[in-house]
């Protein structure tokens, strides 16, 4: 069963988390989330960024900003949406992964400065995906690995993407369709 998966990024902060928190909306665009929110400082660029990527590449992912995470993650938890927390003080993600992937409907959390208390009280799910300091964008990639079972890996749901640049994948050299 495929989820509906919305990514949540907490707290980004202008000029610091210019380049993470776009690599956090690629990652999610990417991996078949259809929805990006950010909360924090509001940033134009961020957002045009990310809606020139899905106009060329292709995808339906959309971004948008809101000002209070408390607010989205009440929101998406009142309409069913399991609520799932990446941290590295979290549960590992191989003891629930199972669990997580019966979900219909997904709102992934990814921090950026301190994560308030609150988040970790509110989710469903708090995982880590290793206990060792590491970058919020691998913890997402793999989490939506591992909810896709590798499918996004795939070139037939890469082709699904249908923008105006599709590269056809060589050895060595650039070639696109």
């Amino acid at each position: 069963m495929e989820s509906e998966i919305i990514v949540l990024r907490l707290g980004h902060r202008l000029p610091r988390d210019e380049r993470i928190s776009t690599h956090v909306a690629l990652v999610a665009r990417a991996f078949g989330a259809k929805r990006i929110i950010y909360t924090g400082q509001h940033d134009s660029g961020l957002e045009t960024s990310v809606s020139r990527v899905g106009a060329s590449w292709g995808g339906e992912v959309t971004i948008k900003y809101e000002k209070s995470h408390g607010k989205v993650i009440k929101e998406f938890k009142n309409s069913g949406f399991s609520i799932v927390h990446l941290t590295m003080y979290g549960l590992p993600i191989v003891e629930k992964i199972e669990e997580i992937k019966k979900q219909q409907k997904l709102l992934i959390i990814v921090g950026g400065e301190a994560v308030p208390g609150e988040v970790y009280q509110t989710a469903d799910f708090n995982i880590a995906v290793t206990s060792q300091p590491h970058s919020e964008v691998a913890a997402l990639a793999i989490m939506l690995d591992k909810i896709m079972g590798g499918k996004e890996l795939d070139r037939e749901f890469d082709a699904s993407f249908k923008g105006k640049t599709r590269i056809k994948p060589n050895e060595r050299g650039k070639s696109f369709y």
